[in-house]
């Protein structure tokens, strides 16, 4: 039977200008996906991803506003689901308490999920593994770009 996945995830970035990436590994593979995960039933889109960043990171986020919604079809990689991602530009309300890696897939022992900053001016397409990931990041690049042209680029 098929269903609808929705998803939902958290840009974090940095003042350095790097953006927050997750390397996970479930279901025998390994991804690189931004912060983020499913909607669960009776849960709002914002509550879920503050849910999400406070089980993944320990952090408590703000939104600061939406970014990107899915609006192609994308199978679901590990079930029959068709997956409906959202995107928010999201601020840290405090200090975040992770153990940043540097190389991909550096995972500790038991836990199969590792952070990662990456420089905007850096990220690549490649960077991320599913297909709404890649468009997001080229959303990403394009926003870069065309605000170069007019000066500077603010995500408050």
């Amino acid at each position: 039977m098929s269903y609808f996945n929705v998803r939902v995830y958290g840009l974090l970035i940095n003042t350095d200008n790097q953006i927050l990436i997750s390397d996970e590994q479930s279901g025998g593979r390994n991804f690189t996906k931004f912060p983020g995960g499913g909607l669960e039933y009776g849960e709002g889109l914002i509550d879920a991803l503050k849910r999400e960043f406070m089980e993944e990171c320990e952090a408590e986020v703000e939104v600061i506003s939406h970014f990107y919604t899915t609006d192609f079809f994308e199978k679901s990689s590990f079930n029959d689901s068709q997956i409906i991602s959202i995107y928010y530009l999201v601020r840290e309300m405090g200090p975040l308490k992770l153990n940043y890696k540097t190389k991909v897939f550096d995972f500790d022992g038991q836990t199969l999920q590792s952070f990662r900053w990456i420089g905007l001016d850096e990220l690549k397409e490649d960077d991320v593994t599913f297909k709404t990931d890649k468009t997001v990041v080229n959303l990403l690049l394009s926003l870069i770009s065309q605000s170069e042209e007019e000066s500077e680029i603010t995500f408050d």
